[in-house]
């Protein structure tokens, strides 16, 4: 299917919109993230025109006196393409391409259309087709939107055409066809991803969620962890500075020298404003959050918005229903903001990933929370039982191994479910 209005690669020159609403401190921000997003996309930004308001005008979103700026700087400046920095209406979007006679693009289609060339995996794409669709569906007046060449997998769309029906409306049903039968596969991918989930659960494996903000530095702390206990390099994640380098869960399991194992999965990034259609249909990949023993809130530091970008995420993970777990703060880029490192502070750690500097501590603050159900002691296990033993090498921290007249000593850390099931072989 083609991409909502898809951004012509290397050819596109814009002008960035926004309204400062009632002096917003984050506005400034916001606009540069815009210019970001667009960079993303290989989209050349040659100005900007920013307006403050109190309320952005129905008609418009910009107050109409600024169209002739906009216009007029646009023709100035050889542009092709507008963007604002907020999610437009229909009529909004409609008004605006009538007036400024080009090609009109919001924040959310700049969004939507980042994850549509990043999704890589068949779950990534069906979530990303899913919030076009849902984005497009009010819109089709105003994007002018000829979707006739759109075809595929919907199966009978237009088998009952009436007589008097419109473009408009085959358009519109064509659209709610495909937003049904996605959210059918959706549901299947669901059942099986719940599938893999309880059978994460039987495997009482704990999971450890790595959440934060987009171009945070979540994918090198993952690569950094699995690097410190020798995994293959074809485990590693892609990691690159830019906004929404990966947008699929990755789940790997990492096992310490002590012979503990934990999960760890990565979730996409978070962004302010992120589209709600979007935020809905990856519902399900940060789900994998919503099961975790633990979080990793990681946080760029040498960014100086970054409490708003923590409360962004804060923010994300409510709406997904990803409340009450245990969570640790991890400050990163460190080096970047000139603040010592590593340090750790009760449920805050300074490091940064990209040196490899921190992730010692980081593994011990994880393994306080993760294993703290694990109990020292010693157990004598009959040499008749030499099954108990191989499983105990495999699965806990043996310190000692001795044998006795009366079978082999172990002085080991282990779960409190296997101390329980073999307290008789327990001694004092």
């Amino acid at each position: 299917m083609d991409k909502i209005k898809e951004v012509d690669v290397l050819l596109e020159k814009a002008i960035l919109v926004g309204v400062n609403l009632r002096h917003d401190t984050h506005f400034d921000y916001s606009m540069e993230e815009l210019e970001n997003l667009a960079e993303a996309l290989n989209v050349e930004v040659v100005g900007t025109v920013t307006q403050n308001l109190d309320r952005v005008t129905s008609s418009h979103y910009v107050g109409t006196g600024k169209i002739l700026e906009i216009k007029n700087f646009y023709d100035e400046a050889q542009a092709n393409l507008v963007i604002f920095n907020d999610e437009l209406s229909p009529s909004q979007i409609r008004n605006l391409e009538r007036d400024l006679e080009t090609k009109v693009i919001d924040r959310t289609m700049l969004i939507l259309d980042i994850f549509g060339r990043r999704a890589k995996t068949r779950e990534a794409q069906l979530q990303v087709e899913l919030a076009q669709l849902q984005y497009m569906l009010p819109r089709l007046v105003g994007l002018h939107a000829s979707l006739s060449r759109q075809g595929g997998g919907t199966g009978g769309g237009f088998k009952n055409r009436g007589a008097g029906e419109t473009k408009l409306e085959l358009d519109r049903r064509k659209i709610e066809d495909q937003i049904s039968k996605i959210k059918k596969d959706l549901e299947q991918v669901k059942e099986q991803r719940e599938t893999q989930r309880k059978q994460r659960r039987k495997n009482a494996l704990p999971v450890v969620s790595i959440v934060g903000y987009t171009n945070a530095g979540k994918s090198t702390i993952m690569n950094q962890l699995l690097t410190r206990i020798g995994q293959e390099e074809h485990k590693q994640v892609f990691e690159k500075d830019m906004l929404f380098a990966t947008l699929e869960t990755s789940v790997r399991q990492i096992e310490l020298p002590d012979k503990k194992s934990f999960l760890l999965t990565d979730t996409v990034g978070f962004v302010s404003k992120l589209p709600h259609h979007l935020v809905k249909a990856f519902r399900s990949t940060l789900e994998e959050a919503r099961d975790a023993d633990l979080l990793l809130h990681v946080v760029d530091v040498s960014n100086p918005e970054y409490r708003f970008m923590m409360d962004v995420t804060n923010e994300t993970l409510k709406a997904v229903e990803v409340e009450g777990i245990p969570t640790i703060y991890v400050y990163n880029k460190a080096d970047l903001a000139n603040v010592p490192y590593p340090v750790n502070s009760g449920d805050n750690i300074w490091i940064s990933a990209k040196q490899g500097v921190g992730l010692t501590e980081l593994i011990q603050i994880i393994r306080q929370y993760i294993f703290s159900d694990y109990v020292t002691c010693k157990m004598l296990i009959p040499y008749e039982q030499g099954n108990i033993v191989s499983y105990l090498n495999e699965n806990a921290s043996i310190h000692t191994t001795e044998y006795e007249e009366g079978g082999t000593l172990l002085a080991l850390e282990v779960k409190e479910a296997d101390y329980t099931k073999y307290q008789k072989y327990v001694i004092k």
